[in-house]
């Protein structure tokens, strides 16, 4: 089979790309080895919303409808995205996994369990979600109770009046915690290291647009002030055991990570109904030690500790273009990233915006 472009990933960000190849009359196939469009949005827990305004979160050309509440739940984002594939008459490949991706003069042979294509250009766009990291730590076999990664996690029904321990304190952690803490059970987080903490809306304004209002802003000034505004918004929180990282927030966004979005956390935190926990020492039959000597029961322990891209399988290193979106090694290579930088201004919106770069330098060259 031949293509001008191979898109690899029917989330988001191949749904994107391939309605903006459309627009710029480009030919193409999105090869997804799920049976679904949009798969990661599928599996995660019930509880999460977009952390990010809906005007500033849709996909190119489509907004999301104006009867959607600000912050879009979970389904309805799955909804919108089964729609807009229908809309631009998106037809994934379904059940195709890519096995290898090589240079064969001045295109590419793409190997799928599916048999060989051919392509002119290629377009990464599997997320940062494909495959959850779960560290070791001394004694985890030991533990008799329920062990599970985040990605399998969908509601607290099953911990109602259990001891949950969450590892790690990243945007996910921190709302499966809450989302425990609310029906009933009685979460920890294990917090290993220093983490930023800002409020879903500061005093009214959502937090997405007051990144977008400062990032022209010198780092410098921005690592000064917002430290401050954020103490009078969440209060100071070190007595709760969570301390700031000594790099600012635009430093690690840069680094790609991306603060700890609060949508309850923190209120449940201050009330007693989360507890917080420094860094894991080892497991136990029944529980953990922590560094500083103490020790705590519990029944679950749920792997909060994120994901990694997983492209590396099957794209070799002299293929990477380095960062998402366009780039000079990227329209020279052929290869684009989409989707893989996740600001505090928005995954979505940062997706629509690569998108559209990427069909423009394809179409160009």
């Amino acid at each position: 089979m031949d293509t001008n472009v191979v898109i690899v990933g029917a989330g988001p960000a191949g749904l994107a790309v391939g309605a903006c190849l459309k627009q710029v009359g480009q030919d193409f196939v999105i090869l997804e080895k799920a049976s679904e469009v949009a798969p990661a949005w599928r599996r995660h827990y019930r509880r999460l919303h977009l952390h990010t305004v809906k005007s500033f979160s849709s996909l190119p050309f489509v907004p999301f409808p104006k009867s959607h509440p600000r912050y879009v739940p979970r389904e309805k984002v799955v909804a919108y995205l089964d729609a807009y594939a229908e809309r631009f008459g998106l037809d994934p490949r379904f059940g195709v996994t890519v096995k290898s991706i090589r240079r064969e003069g001045v295109k590419f042979l793409v190997d799928t369990d599916a048999g060989e294509i051919c392509a002119r250009k290629i377009v990464i766009a599997t997320g940062n979600n494909a495959e959850p990291i779960v560290p070791g730590f001394p004694g985890i076999e030991a533990f008799k109770g329920e062990v599970l990664h985040s990605a399998a996690y969908t509601e607290a029904a099953p911990y109602v009046g259990k001891s949950v321990l969450v590892v790690g304190m990243g945007n996910t952690g921190a709302e499966i915690a809450l989302d425990l803490a609310e029906r009933g059970a009685h979460p920890t987080i294990s917090v290993r290291k220093g983490v930023h903490i800002v409020p879903r809306q500061l005093f009214g304004v959502p937090i997405q647009m007051v990144g977008i209002a400062s990032r022209p802003m010198p780092q410098a000034l921005n690592d000064w002030m917002f430290p401050k505004i954020l103490d009078l918004a969440l209060g100071r929180l070190e007595k709760y055991g969570i301390v700031r990282p000594k790099t600012g927030i635009l430093a690690q966004i840069d680094a790609g990570r991306i603060p700890v979005i609060d949508v309850g956390t923190v209120a449940a935190i201050k009330a007693g109904r989360i507890g917080i926990a420094p860094d894991i020492v080892s497991f136990t039959e029944d529980g953990a030690k922590f560094a500083g000597g103490r020790e705590k029961k519990f029944d679950a322990v749920i792997f909060a500790t994120g994901y990694r891209p997983g492209y590396d399988g099957f794209v070799p290193a002299e293929l990477r273009p380095g960062k998402s979106g366009v780039n000079a090694r990227a329209s020279e290579l052929g290869v684009y990233l989409v989707g893989f930088y996740n600001p505090v201004t928005g995954l979505l919106r940062e997706i629509g915006i690569e998108a559209r770069a990427v069909a423009k330098d394809i179409a160009g060259r």
